[in-house]
């Protein structure tokens, strides 16, 4: 008798981390358990997890990882780059020693510290990196100068600068001090230093820069100079964004 293609669902849920084979047969009862846009209601459902697309409650469970999903937080000073010929740190000093080959998505300018994706699933990086996904990407920013509520509004209104527009989603301020502001700034963009070329624009220079998010994913308690593995739910939801 030839078995059944496919694995119990409970089984790629207890693989997954989201809960034990008994606690994930309680979330089907329970008509929590999606599997591509359909609620699945019988137990011993067989799926495949690499093709199927599975949720609990709204949230994606992405297959087994066959790739590697990093998050480092660079410091500044360091090259978004893997190999550099003038001899300047680069990502790679910051990889677990005999680590595969691993790529960077996007780049951050040697003088940004902060959140820098890394991998070796390539259709991934492609995606993530095309302008046309829309990644949201949050920088805080430390600039020169007392920034006020009418300056803000003149960056949320949208900026033209020499190479085209730019309109971030959102500009908060977080903290004004004698001569410096702090703000936290989320856009789309991925132009070369847009967040540095913007504030220029309107008269408060960049002291200094950091990326703080990616779409889902945030710093966090992240240590300079440290990197960590993607959570399930961050990569989960970084599939749902790019589409895969």
């Amino acid at each position: 008798m030839t078995e059944p293609e496919g694995i119990r669902l409970q089984k790629v849920l207890a693989a997954a981390g989201v809960a034990s084979r008994r606690a994930s047969e309680i979330l089907i009862s329970e008509g929590r358990v999606e599997v591509n846009g359909k609620v699945v209601s019988e137990q011993g459902r067989r799926v495949d997890p690499e093709r199927d697309t599975i949720r609990v409650d709204g949230a994606r469970i992405p297959p087994p990882r066959r790739h590697r999903y990093l998050v480092l937080n660079k410091p500044r000073g360091v090259v978004s780059t893997m190999d550099d010929p003038e001899g300047r740190r680069t990502l790679v000093d910051y990889l677990p020693r005999k680590s595969e080959r691993l790529f960077h998505i996007g780049r951050l300018d040697t003088d940004t510290e902060g959140l820098i994706l890394l991998t070796n699933d390539g259709e991934f990086a492609h995606r993530l990196s095309h302008p046309s996904f829309e990644v949201p990407k949050t920088y805080v920013a430390e600039v020169a100068g007392i920034v006020d509520q009418r300056t803000i509004q003149r960056l949320e209104k949208g900026l033209r600068l020499e190479d085209g527009p730019v309109k971030p989603d959102r500009v908060k301020l977080l903290s004004r001090g004698e001569s410096r502001s702090l703000l936290a700034i989320t856009l789309h963009e991925g132009r070369n230093r847009i967040v540095r070329r913007m504030m220029d624009s309107v008269g408060h220079p960049v002291d200094r820069l950091a990326r703080t998010g990616i779409g889902p994913v945030r710093l966090g308690q992240l240590t300079i100079g440290t990197i960590r593995e993607l959570t399930r739910e961050e990569l989960g939801a970084l599939l749902d964004l790019v589409g895969m």
